[in-house]
């Protein structure tokens, strides 16, 4: 339950640490974003829209609070319907969508919710273009699609949108961070990259001048992308060192594992790799998350997978992500009809959220250690990272349960070792956690060269949080 106190606090923003790749609030707090994309056209959100049904979202902030949700990625406007366009024609804000948008600052600040904010929903915007406002054909700055990130009145027109929003928005916490440009693209830049690191410092340097006007500090901004794209393209300078973004985030897509699971670990192993390929490609203070996965081709048959196979494929890419040195779990795209997160999920984010507590994050200079750790029993996939203080492990058991079938608990204790690389000797607290319960006990261990854990458990898949006392 939210006290009046605690209604009555203004968020504080979001920043960089500065001693570790992760995030803290103003006050040095620590602070792990852990949620999912939400749309303004889906279910629970669209009340909003001409003050339909402000109750029901606020509801739905109110349950996501008690699950530990306190981030949504959110695009400005959403393009698959002819009435959520933010600007029409192109400069002109329509009332009813900057109405939405203050109801829904109010509603997050209440919830202690934040926003990662993108001002382009750039799929159905390709999708439908000949309707969009900033067609020429409908008076607006651009000929074809293919130039939205090389005509300059096209990026007159993304400046003065991101002016507006600042101007109107910009002061809350409730704005996390910017995502600058939704999956940036060069099929929107006459098929080239070149100019695409020109496009985002003109945006980047433009919001932030802004900003700093304004506030006299900055919102984190980050630009994301299609996964599979980084390599086609070579964009892992644009992507993961970029000097004026803030921190790094792509989109976790794989033909054949992640985009249409047959089983929920190939998922998991996917998630992984992802992970300690961007780790080794951002310089070593710069933030990273997955901004949006989920089963995209299974959900284009229009058909939702499974539940309790969804849940576990959710909670396996979750874990993976964040045991690898990705900040928090990544957020989902629900690809669920109709478009929102089981309980299950939910139940999962709220379980990681209690998890990432223990974590001292604001010092935790972690490396990616998948392929470090040593694990006794094969049957275990080893996802973690850590420093010479802290550390993270997730175990998974490597059995390939399909689609129709129910993953069962082991009716088993088994027994295994791990050993972790890279911490300093001393006295450390191991919680042992279960990512379903929560914390399944905690033990004291006086660490000699190199940490080994022997364990004992009946499920099949633990984390593990390490953390020195001494």
């Amino acid at each position: 339950m939210i006290t009046k106190n605690e209604e009555n606090e203004k968020l504080t923003w979001i920043q960089l640490c500065k001693d570790s790749p992760y995030f803290v609030d103003e006050k040095g707090d620590n602070w792990t974003p852990i949620g999912q994309n939400d749309a303004i056209i889906w279910p629970d959100l669209e009340g909003l829209f001409k003050r339909k049904n402000i109750k029901a979202v606020e509801g739905y902030f109110a349950f996501l609070a008690a699950h530990g949700v306190n981030c949504l990625r959110i695009m400005l406007e959403y393009c698959q319907t002819e009435n959520r366009y933010f600007e029409r024609p192109a400069g002109r804000f329509q009332p009813n969508m900057v109405q939405l948008w203050d109801d829904l600052f109010e509603l997050c600040e209440k919830y202690k919710l934040r926003i990662l904010l993108t001002p382009f929903d750039t799929f159905w915007m390709d999708k439908r273009w000949k309707y969009h406002p900033y067609n020429v054909a409908n008076n607006g700055p651009c000929k074809r699609k293919s130039q939205w990130l090389t005509s300059p009145e096209t990026l007159e027109a993304i400046k003065n949108r991101l002016t507006f929003v600042t101007e109107r928005w910009g002061s809350s916490g409730v704005l996390f961070a910017w995502d600058l440009w939704n999956e940036i693209n060069p099929a929107h830049a006459l098929g080239k990259t070149d100019g695409l690191y020109e496009f985002v410092t003109e945006l980047s340097v433009h919001l932030s001048t802004r900003e700093k006007q304004l506030y006299g500090k900055t919102h984190p901004q980050t630009v994301s992308v299609f996964a599979p794209l980084i390599e086609r393209y070579q964009m892992k300078d644009l992507i993961f060192r970029h000097p004026e973004l803030d921190f790094a985030s792509t989109h976790f897509y794989e033909t054949g594992t992640i985009n249409n699971p047959k089983n929920t670990i190939d998922a998991a192993i996917s998630t992984g790799k992802m992970v300690r390929d961007a780790l080794l490609n951002l310089p070593p203070e710069r933030p990273f998350f997955d901004s949006e996965h989920g089963p995209i081709d299974h959900y284009r048959k229009k058909q939702n997978l499974p539940e309790s196979f969804d849940n576990q494929y959710f909670l396996n890419m979750q874990w993976a992500h964040v045991a690898s040195g990705a900040v928090g779990g990544g957020m989902r795209w629900p690809y669920r009809q109709p478009h929102v997160l089981s309980f299950g999920m939910r139940r999962a984010q709220q379980n990681l959220t209690e998890f990432t507590r223990l974590i001292n994050w604001k010092i935790f200079k972690r490396k990616n250690l998948n392929s470090e750790i040593k694990v006794s029993d094969s049957k275990f996939a080893a996802f973690g990272c850590g420093d010479k203080n802290q550390a993270i492990v997730w175990l998974l058991k490597k059995e390939k349960i399909g689609r129709n079938k129910i993953f069962q608990p082991n009716s088993m204790l088994v027994s295994f070792s791990i050993q972790i690389p890279g911490l300093e000797a001393g006295l450390y607290k191991i919680h042992v956690w279960d990512t379903l319960l929560g914390e399944i006990e905690v033990v004291k261990v006086e660490n000699v060269i190199q940490l080994e854990i022997n364990l004992k458990i009946r499920v099949n898949n633990i984390a593990i949080a390490i953390v020195k006392t001494s």
